[in-house]
């Protein structure tokens, strides 16, 4: 699952992957894509150039494939008859995107299982085969965290689905160690959302966190011995009364994200540290190649406006210092996942929408 869900992508017409203005312009990994150097802003130097992949509705949680030849999304695009959340993959030699997921239910939370193969996914499809209930907010902002949702995957070749986890409560948000041989989640399945890690068939399950609050979004270092995650931030001093209400609220299957930092563990679940302490919505992190970094989503810079949205990509020393910001679009950037070479970025923004809300999938060539 991912927060403010901005899900869907439309397929784009075959064009050159080429910035303009360039003598020798790079090649975008992903066909199909289109050069977007203009939707660059200033004082995101870090963007040599820029392509969009997709083209309206909500797309988001796009990531790379091993060689980097192919992105695994979600999208949601009423207007194109996508009403919920579906899984898509792009296709190495043209673009294209290919539905994964049934159609049936809400999925979430997509990423390549080693070999690029087969992709793991969350859905509800097989305990709610309709589109997911309104949300109560009769007590603010809150994510739905659906007990429906459990883990499966898809082989590319054959079609052939594989359920990998049964048991009632949420199993969502699974994501790969680059050394193939483990993967991480959260789930309730111990009475609060925490972390944990199993085989790539589901097998030798390991409860990493145990502390009260959320912790989720995970993904592996590089090396595979470490975690970054975002974690609910309690204020000190007024920690029984937020637990309580943190507790009422998972007892209705919602979180609140307004308070959330990024923080570092052990994959055995030792030396649990917190890396930033902005305050507001910390979240959407990864590691950067060599593991000395984070990216991460924040809207700290903008807490206090009305609505709170507008995030922006920043990057962190895993010890916490040098933070830096990377885009200053004033509307919403997240999702960033590096290539394993560091030469790609591919991350969620609003910049360049033709309606509001509009989120699509771009690729930047890191400078």
């Amino acid at each position: 699952m991912h927060p403010y869900r901005l899900f869907a992508a439309l397929l784009l017409p075959l064009a050159a992957c080429a910035s303009a203005g360039s003598s020798e312009p790079p090649v975008c990994p992903i066909p199909g894509a289109e050069p977007a150097d203009h939707l660059i802003r200033e004082g995101e130097e870090h963007f040599a150039h820029l392509w969009k992949i997709t083209s309206g509705g909500e797309n988001a949680e796009a990531y790379f494939s091993s060689d980097a030849s192919r992105l695994v999304l979600q999208r949601r695009n009423p207007d194109d008859g996508v009403d919920h959340d579906r899984i898509y993959v792009t296709d190495a030699a043209t673009g294209a995107l290919t539905q994964l997921s049934s159609g049936v239910g809400v999925t979430t939370c997509s990423y390549f299982l080693p070999g690029d193969e087969s992709v793991v996914f969350s859905s509800t499809h097989a305990q709610m085969p309709g589109g997911p209930p309104e949300v109560d907010r009769s007590m603010g902002y809150v994510w739905p965290i659906w007990p429906e949702y459990e883990i499966w995957t898809r082989d590319l070749r054959t079609g052939a689905v594989r359920r990998l986890t049964n048991l009632w409560g949420y199993d969502a948000e699974p994501t790969v160690s680059p050394q193939g041989d483990r993967m991480v989640f959260t789930s309730t399945r111990s009475g609060d959302l925490e972390l944990w890690t199993c085989n790539l068939d589901g097998s030798d399950l390991f409860q990493v966190t145990d502390r009260i609050g959320y912790d989720g979004g995970a993904f592996f270092s590089h090396d595979g011995k470490r975690l970054v995650f975002r974690a609910t931030e309690f204020t000190e001093g007024n920690e029984a009364e937020e637990h309580a209400q943190y507790k009422e609220l998972l007892s209705r299957w919602l979180i609140r994200p307004h308070s959330l930092e990024i923080y570092v563990v052990d994959v055995d679940g030792s030396n649990r540290r917190q890396v930033t302490d902005l305050g507001s919505a910390n979240w959407a992190p990864y590691f950067f190649p060599d593991d000395s970094r984070i990216i991460f989503s924040t809207n700290h810079h903008d807490a206090d406006m009305a609505d709170g949205i507008n995030f922006d990509l920043y990057a962190i020393d895993v010890d916490g210092g040098n933070l830096e910001r990377i885009t200053t679009e004033a509307s919403f950037d997240s999702f960033p996942m590096f290539s394993r070479d560091g030469r790609w970025l591919a991350f969620a923004s609003n910049r360049g929408g033709t309606k509001a809300g509009e989120t699509n999938v771009f690729i930047a060539e890191w400078r």
